[in-house]
């Protein structure tokens, strides 16, 4: 019983609620955390400095729409900008050239034009040799025969046209030709550029009619002391000015038919009048063919460009 009564008193006194000390403020006793709750209130604090709110106001189509129209004028801008600075500079390129294609096919013009003419005297002079050596005395011979015989078979590079093509030949290794926006002066080019292949084969073959059977005829028949006697006179200018000047003038230098007692002049005409229709050949096809080629790509460069006061074609 003494047992039974003594665990009851432990009971009551464990139940009965425990009296703070008067000393201790109740207000500031904190009641105790668990270190669960100091763990998710370190991260709850973590997350509010570190994550802010990324959430916008959504944004109006009208602003999208402006944003893109200013990107897409930028873009176009720049692009026009270069298409405008790219075109300015092909421009300048473009009339560069022409002004010195121009110049280049001016200068020829006046050339081929001089070389057309004397060709025709040439012509002349072989006509007058077919007759002399066909039925003439070849031991008497009068002052004109050996300015003829000189001009008409021993000249020869005097009558050869070299046209001239370095501007034609940058245009079109460069790849430059293309710059010329008009066809039918890109055909002009091409023509011309034909007219010229045409022309280095004609003088080719006319030099070859020259090395023989003109050279080893002028070697076994032609008196160069006669020739040499009239250059004396005059070593600057070329020999046609000089034989010119001396059918102009009083002067009469004598020459003779070397080795006549072996001309032949059948053979001797005949050789003569080949010759002629060689130079005819050239003159009437390749070289009339560059002169009119020239001639209109001249037109259509005045015509399409503008060129320098006093780029005036040569007639």
């Amino acid at each position: 019983m003494a047992e039974d009564e003594n665990s009851k008193s432990e009971e009551t006194a464990s139940n009965s609620p425990q009296k703070v000390p008067e000393s201790i403020d109740s207000s500031q006793v904190q009641p105790k955390k668990s270190p669960a709750t100091d763990s998710q209130t370190s991260i709850e604090n973590m997350e509010v400095h570190h994550h802010p709110d990324i959430h916008h106001k959504r944004r109006k189509f009208r602003e999208y729409f402006f944003e893109f129209i200013m990107i897409f004028l930028a873009v176009t801008m720049g692009f026009l900008a270069d298409s405008i600075r790219e075109h300015i500079t092909e421009t300048k390129r473009e009339n560069g050239f022409a002004k010195a294609l121009y110049a280049e096919l001016n200068d020829d013009s006046a050339v081929a034009a001089n070389k057309f003419a004397i060709r025709l005297e040439k012509g002349k002079d072989l006509d007058y040799l077919h007759t002399f050596f066909t039925d003439s005395s070849l031991t008497s011979l009068p002052r004109k025969f050996y300015p003829a015989f000189t001009n008409g078979l021993y000249l020869i590079n005097t009558y050869a046209f070299e046209p001239k093509d370095g501007i034609l030949s940058q245009l079109r290794n460069s790849g430059s030709q293309g710059y010329f926006k008009n066809m039918d002066l890109q055909k002009l080019l091409g023509d011309i550029s034909v007219c010229i292949n045409n022309l280095r084969y004609r003088n080719e073959q006319e030099y070859q009619y020259f090395a023989s059977p003109l050279k080893p005829f002028l070697l076994k028949y032609f008196d160069f002391n006669w020739l040499d006697l009239l250059r004396k006179k005059d070593t600057s200018s070329s020999a046609l000015d000089v034989i010119n000047a001396y059918r102009l003038s009083d002067r009469n230098i004598e020459g003779k038919i070397l080795n006549i007692s072996s001309f032949d002049r059948i053979e001797a005409s005949n050789m003569v009048l080949c010759y002629k229709q060689i130079l005819m050949s050239t003159q009437t096809l390749q070289l009339n063919n560059y002169i009119l080629t020239n001639h209109k790509i001249l037109q259509a460069l005045r015509e399409n460009y503008e060129l320098e006061n006093g780029m005036e074609e040569r007639q």
